[in-house]
């Protein structure tokens, strides 16, 4: 098992390094930049999001001429916008952000740092990156965990009671519910949510709409923390979960009516079990492998990119948000950081899925590849 864990890590190495190499390429073909953006701003024509995708004037996919500037004082800059600014400030800037280099020196010089842990400043920020993440982590890791806890908690109980009643009315009725639940988006049941029950609410105004805590919140006692905190965090985490367990739900009845109808199941109850002593002593552990092999993704998703709609509906400034909004103003060095940082957090939790395998069923063998 050591012998796998160390392949298991090595390999870790080529993947981050494909990884980083792909999204660095494709960085180097997209339109737009820090440089571009610091000049936009400085010419009055820094655009927003919505502008730079549809290709407004000042977006990336507008057009490469700006009005008044003819066609060869255009020519004359390889940034759009920079018409009239002193090259040697344009120098300047590309020095700021790095793009002095060639990109495969950037591009070394980055694996140097990001091998060594140094994830350097948001170049719009002046934090370090590192920085930024902590600050936002919190927020991240109250809705990706609560989030996996409740689903899990849900589709796992509910997938094998759907299994015992397979064909049966509660089967029925309680699929209807889940696909229901997963067909609804969750940001629109976040708007319900708060229209119904947020504060300002004419309906039931019960929950507060901002932050993970109150203001007042150091001065509470201890169990006053607590339920302040899951004052805060109940909405975002119903509207999260609504259709988190759908999947979940169906791949845990699938997995155990597989397992129910093998030959052992049968010759456990032949022997005189009872059935939940069939049920739980013994298909519970295999039909439960292919349940923890979904865990890692829907972990990493909900941890990470799962909650960006959800945080920007109810004021909450986690990863989600921070990695979005450092693509939309260019900011690579908190782009590429983050891209780096969860790669490597997916690749880790995907090792310790299986080694959680070989814990529930110990007949499993990574070094042999055998059952």
């Amino acid at each position: 098992m050591l012998a796998y864990i160390a392949r298991r890590l090595l390999l870790m190495i080529p993947t981050l390094f494909g990884i980083m190499l792909i999204s660095f390429v494709i960085v180097q073909f997209a339109p737009g930049g820090p440089v571009e953006r610091v000049i936009a701003q400085l010419q009055g024509n820094d655009s927003s999001a919505t502008s730079r995708i549809a290709g407004g004037a000042g977006g990336d996919f507008g057009s490469a001429v700006q009005p008044g500037v003819n066609a060869g004082e255009a020519g004359a800059s390889k940034y759009r916008g920079a018409q009239g600014l002193d090259p040697a400030f344009i120098k300047q800037l590309e020095a700021q952000f790095g793009f002095d280099k060639p990109a495969y020196e950037r591009f070394a010089l980055m694996l140097w740092n990001y091998a060594r842990f140094d994830f350097g400043k948001s170049y719009f920020r002046d934090t370090p990156v590192v920085e930024l993440i902590k600050e936002k982590l919190p927020v991240s890791i109250t809705l990706g965990l609560w989030m996996t806890i409740l689903s899990y908690a849900i589709s796992i109980p509910l997938g094998i009671r759907k299994a015992i009643k397979d064909g049966q009315p509660f089967d029925t009725w309680t699929s209807a519910i889940v696909i229901v639940g997963y067909a609804i988006p969750g940001f629109l049941f976040a708007i319900l949510l708060i229209v119904l029950f947020g504060e300002g609410s004419s309906v039931l105004p019960l929950f507060p709409l901002r932050g993970l805590t109150s203001e007042h919140f150091a001065q509470l006692p201890w169990y006053g923390k607590i339920l302040d905190y899951f004052h805060h965090i109940a909405l975002p985490i119903l509207a999260m979960a609504l259709g988190a367990f759908a999947t979940s739900t169906l791949l845990t009845k699938n997995s155990f009516l597989e397992e129910i109808r093998k030959q052992y199941v049968l010759t456990a109850r032949m022997k005189g079990l009872t059935e939940n002593q069939v049920l739980y002593g013994h298909v519970f552990r295999n039909a439960m492998l292919i349940v923890i092999a979904g865990f890692p993704g829907a972990f990493i998703h909900a941890f990470f990119t799962g909650s960006l709609l959800i945080e920007t509906v109810f004021s909450l400034d986690g990863l989600g948000l921070l990695s979005f909004e450092s693509i939309v103003n260019r900011d690579y060095a908190v782009v590429f950081a983050t891209l780096y940082i969860f790669s490597l957090i997916g690749l880790i939790v995907n090792l310790l899925s299986d080694l959680t395998y070989t814990w529930i069923d110990p007949r499993i063998d990574f070094e042999t590849r055998e059952l």
